[in-house]
């Protein structure tokens, strides 16, 4: 059985993979769900990048956890590249969802389009704390295209704030993705618009991992609200040996 470690992504908590955590670990894995700092309830918003990467190597370290399936969504995927690069000997696999894939020396927002970055600099100016919130519409069209309005309605309201300074703050890592010696997956969504189709998640970032395993299932950037079992399911075809 497997250790597996769940990473959320922007304006996400850890609990909210708590549905996805339940049918591998009714198949005898161990999950993880924790949340990053800067996103749990009362963390400040103004932390940076640095500082998600080291809760997660610290949440790890403090487990003593070992032989990890470490997974990323979205803006996951620059906390777990920064995480491999730190602890890499307590992790057995990265995988990806939809998530963004970081060289040294890129934040995350070098990878999204023109009209994020400029969505995010005015939504973040007029927040006392430099935090961001994604507009519903955006939420609702883009992020959840595979839900009914009640359903986005509902996870919406789970949401919080987040430090925009994780997308703005360049990671450091001493190896790029691809020179990394842990082994590697990437789960693509194919309904997934987060991102627009000519800027896509797959091929564009996973292919910045070198070699690696991927795994393809029908679904929006948020199959953990619309088919959890789905997602759980291709999470362990990802993580297996």
């Amino acid at each position: 059985m497997a250790t597996y470690v769940l990473v959320h992504g922007a304006w996400h908590t850890g609990e909210l993979f708590e549905d996805v955590a339940a049918p591998i670990r009714a198949e005898g894995h161990t999950v993880h769900c924790p949340t990053l700092a800067g996103n749990g309830p009362g963390d400040p918003r103004t932390i940076g990048l640095d500082a998600a990467i080291a809760s997660l190597a610290g949440y790890l370290e403090d487990n003593d956890l070992s032989e990890v399936v470490l997974l990323g969504h979205s803006y996951g995927g620059m906390v777990i590249t920064g995480t491999a690069d730190r602890v890499p000997a307590r992790i057995r696999r990265l995988v990806y969802w939809n998530a963004f894939v970081p060289n040294n020396g890129e934040c995350l927002n070098d990878m999204v389009p023109p009209h994020y970055v400029a969505l995010f600099d005015a939504v973040s100016s007029g927040t006392t704390d430099n935090s961001v919130m994604l507009p519903f519409p955006i939420w609702r069209e883009a992020f959840m295209n595979d839900a009914s309005l009640e359903q986005a309605e509902v996870a919406f309201n789970k949401l919080n704030a987040h430090p925009y300074a994780t997308f703005t703050d360049a990671i450091s890592l001493s190896k790029n993705p691809a020179e990394m010696e842990i082994a590697k997956s990437y789960i693509n969504c194919t309904e997934d618009t987060a991102l627009p189709q000519s800027l896509g998640w797959h091929p564009r970032l996973s292919e910045k991992l070198g070699l690696f395993r991927l795994v393809q299932l029908p679904g929006s950037h948020e199959l953990c609200f619309t088919d959890p079992a789905a997602l759980a399911a291709a999470i362990m075809k990802a993580g297996r040996d």
